[in-house]
């Protein structure tokens, strides 16, 4: 069953890189009392995902934080170090949450997986975007195509706050 909304997000841990090596995350001390904007990904350094999802949410980050957002996050079916490193290559280190879903045991269990094997990229996330509060789902946008990165744009995300 894929999340709507209304539904709370399901516990998770993610891991994050920081200066001092991994952490992990959970939905409970990420989202806790806040209002966040996450938004999932295929795979990071992957063309849509690099050239055209995570520039805008780096683009329009003081945007969404304008209209009463306290965080946003990335997501991604990759490892921590991965992630980190996409950090590091995007700019966006210290902008944005870079969340490693490593299992994609949280992509599952929102019920947003999808088998990318023909593609060599085995079980990812669909693209989509969310606005949570207090770890309820408020709004989503999921894209049918994983090329396509239009209603879970940031300029979508920014009609809907």
């Amino acid at each position: 069953m894929t999340i709507a909304v209304g539904d709370k997000l399901p516990s998770a841990t993610f891991k994050e890189k920081t200066p001092d090596g991994p952490i992990e995350v959970t939905t409970d001390s990420f989202l806790s009392g806040k209002r966040v904007v996450i938004f999932g990904v295929p795979g990071a350094f992957t063309p849509t995902c690099s050239l055209n999802h995570l520039p805008g949410y780096l683009e329009n980050r003081d945007a969404i934080l304008a209209r009463e957002v306290d965080d946003i996050a990335v997501i991604a079916v990759n490892d921590v170090h991965v992630m980190g490193a996409w950090a590091t290559a995007s700019g966006g280190v210290g902008k944005i949450h870079f969340l490693s879903d490593w299992d994609a045991a949280f992509t599952k269990a929102i019920g947003l997986d999808v088998d990318l094997s023909a593609g060599t990229l085995g079980v990812r996330s669909k693209r989509y975007s969310m606005l949570v509060e207090d770890g309820v789902v408020k709004a989503i946008n999921v894209e049918e195509s994983p090329g396509q990165a239009t209603v879970s744009s940031a300029a979508h995300m920014l009609e809907q706050l």
